[in-house]
């Protein structure tokens, strides 16, 4: 079932030397569950796309709906995890997986009983009382995720949410993020300039080109359906993955 439609979007903003076209007529459609990884050169407007996904900032043209309804403005559908974790080191665990809700004004005893579940099916529950300064980096990125997970979003965007981790903190923490956002079944958007990490975590790759960035191919990723990000890197067809999207992301330098 289809939740995410991006349709026609171009956007242009202006710079000191004159108006910027970041990227133009992207099109593409996202089903319900899916993980779509989109890698693409530096400076080619990814996390733009994924503000305007998000309704934060407009499109120039083009128009981008979520469950058939047209964003306007930030979509209460959509949650939005950025590089930094951004937990407030003044408020407890539990405090801080429960502010999301009061931003919203939606921190009913049903809501505040799902944050709290989130914390104990994910092993978290047990530092309720703790503040961020006292966990690891990964655990911190963990509670990142519950936070927004506790608003009930259908839709996660992830923007090199994982790029501030060390190495192996980060296959660690790649590994419990993917198992925790297919067992809740949210739909994921994931911009990330790791090839590796695109091809271990998406469904599909979206390949993007230089800017002015247009959709050069969507890549099905096929490991089956027991895989998982750690799995997927000792599969044979890892390396053909791998070598398809630095050829085509390297063909933009080349031009």
């Amino acid at each position: 079932m289809e939740i995410l439609r991006v349709e026609d979007v171009s956007h242009k903003y202006q710079a000191a030397n004159g108006e910027v076209a970041a990227f133009g007529h992207v099109n593409f459609t996202v089903e319900k569950g899916e993980f779509i990884s989109i890698v693409g050169p530096s400076g080619c407007g990814k996390s733009t796309l994924l503000s305007i996904i998000a309704g934060l900032i407009p499109p120039t043209s083009g128009h981008v709906f979520v469950k058939g309804e047209e964003v306007n403005g930030v979509s209460p559908h959509i949650g939005y995890m950025l590089q930094r974790d951004a937990l407030l080191e003044w408020r407890t665990i539990l405090s801080n997986v429960l502010f999301g809700l009061e931003i919203r004004r939606a921190k009913t005893p049903q809501n505040v009983e799902r944050a709290k579940e989130l914390l104990r099916t994910y092993g978290l529950y047990e530092f309720c009382g703790k503040y961020p300064r006292q966990l690891s980096g990964g655990m911190r990125q963990r509670v990142s995720l519950i936070r927004t997970l506790a608003a009930g979003p259908e839709i996660l965007l992830l923007d090199e949410a994982f790029s501030a981790l060390d190495y192996q903190t980060r296959l660690g923490v790649t590994d419990d993020v993917y198992r925790i956002l297919k067992r809740e079944n949210v739909t994921t958007l994931m911009v990330t300039h790791d090839i590796p990490e695109s091809i271990s975590m998406g469904d599909r790759v979206m390949i993007l080109s230089e800017r002015p960035a247009c959709i050069k191919e969507v890549l099905p990723i096929e490991f089956g359906p027991d895989r998982t990000p750690l799995s997927c890197r000792s599969d044979p067809k890892f390396g053909y993955y791998f070598d398809h999207i630095w050829k085509e992301l390297r063909t933009d330098e080349k031009q």
